[in-house]
């Protein structure tokens, strides 16, 4: 009986010490991917590396050259820090050598150590120290790197999310960056405010384009987004146009145009920071209408003020907002544009809009290397 219950102690003991063992495990890795742990777990492998590639070069130094050794090199780069990258260096530098003497001369024949196997490898050694250099000065190890702009990617995408809209509404929104990039110079906000009554959507298009104008692009999304809803809608221009101002950039301007949408009246307001006009489809007429307000470009000046224009949307009528990359190009003008734009609009009348936005850029702008944006806003007839 005794020895039962000390064998069940024994193992009580085991299973907790292996647990803490994973967890520790676990959060080691964790903190690697993150950048925020140590490397020597990448230095050891590293170095245990070396001395294999200098054994296996100097059995058969016809299949495992010594410019071998940048191999362990280029992933010191990527993998270590700067005063880590220097100990691994190091022992290249040794393995080399040890090469060079065993080997022999490089006057006697191939698979020797020669003066550009010595500059191969320092090349690459110079190249990583400068990497990892850069690294340990921006703060952001390789590792996160790419899941950080992944997750300002869909930080974006998050924040141009639209509203879900009371039935007998249809909203739609289409994105596509300049060049194919991840990242967009336009981007959108839309909040439900007065207690879900009214549909705030603002739309905007900040100097530049793809990953010039996408960092900005997310501070300003994030600025707007909180402004949005917590200002009247005419105080929201003003005081994104004194955020734009405050930031001092070289490139510092954009812009916008503001849709405040009573959902059970159809009535709204359109408030523009010098963007291009709306567009609404009149269903009894079948004609669009031009919706242009007045309003100079956001971050240009202190004390802009920014006139509406209203209108009302009727059952079956729609309401386009986009950008000048869906309309502008070099070889025609902003009229000729938005006359395309609408002749491939009206395919759509009889149809419904259901999914036209994407459809819309693709026939109008598909190679186009600007960012496009295009939003739909409809009332079901």
């Amino acid at each position: 009986m005794a020895r039962s219950t000390r064998l069940d102690a024994f193992t009580a003991r085991f299973r907790k010490s292996a647990h803490r063992a994973r967890v520790a495990l676990r959060k080691s890795a964790v903190d690697y991917f993150r950048g925020d742990g140590s490397d020597w777990v990448a230095l050891a492998g590293l170095l245990l590396t070396i001395p294999a590639i200098m054994l296996a070069t100097l059995a058969t130094p016809v299949w495992c050259a010594p410019e071998a050794l940048v191999l362990p090199i280029v992933a010191g780069g990527l993998l270590l820090r700067p005063a880590s990258l220097l100990g691994l260096y190091a022992t290249a530098a040794g393995a080399l050598i040890v090469e060079s003497a065993v080997l022999g001369p490089y006057t006697e024949g191939a698979a020797r150590v020669t003066p550009g196997t010595v500059l191969v490898v320092a090349a690459c050694g110079l190249s990583g120290l400068l990497i990892a250099q850069f690294r340990a000065r921006v703060g952001v190890p390789w590792r996160r790197g790419g899941t950080m702009l992944f997750d300002l990617r869909e930080r974006i995408r998050a924040q141009s999310a639209l509203p879900s809209l009371p039935k007998g509404w249809h909203r739609e929104m289409a994105l596509r960056p300049a060049g194919g990039q991840s990242f967009s110079g336009d981007f959108v906000v839309a909040a439900r405010t007065n207690g879900g009554r009214t549909l705030e959507v603002v739309l905007t298009d900040v100097s530049g384009k793809g990953m010039d104008a996408g960092s900005r692009a997310l501070l300003l999304s994030g600025a707007f987004g909180g402004l949005l809803g917590s200002l009247p809608p005419h105080g929201f221009l003003p005081a994104a146009n004194g955020y734009l101002l405050r930031q001092d950039w070289d490139e510092g301007f954009a812009t916008s145009i503001h849709l405040v949408l009573d959902l059970d009246s159809g009535d709204y307001e359109l408030l523009s920071a010098g963007h291009l006009p709306a567009l609404q489809l009149h269903a009894g007429s079948g004609r669009w209408e031009e919706k242009d307000a007045d309003g100079p470009l956001l971050g240009v000046y202190d004390g802009a003020e920014f006139h509406p224009v209203k209108g009302t949307l009727r059952p079956g009528d729609v309401l386009m907002l986009f950008t000048d990359g869906l309309v502008e190009a070099a070889d025609r003008d902003i009229t000729e544009g938005i006359d395309r734009l609408t002749g491939e609009a009206d395919r759509y009348v009889a149809s419904g809009f259901n999914g036209a936005a994407w459809h819309l850029i693709e026939a109008c702008a598909k190679d186009v290397n600007d960012d496009r944006a295009l939003l739909l806003i409809s009332r079901e007839g």
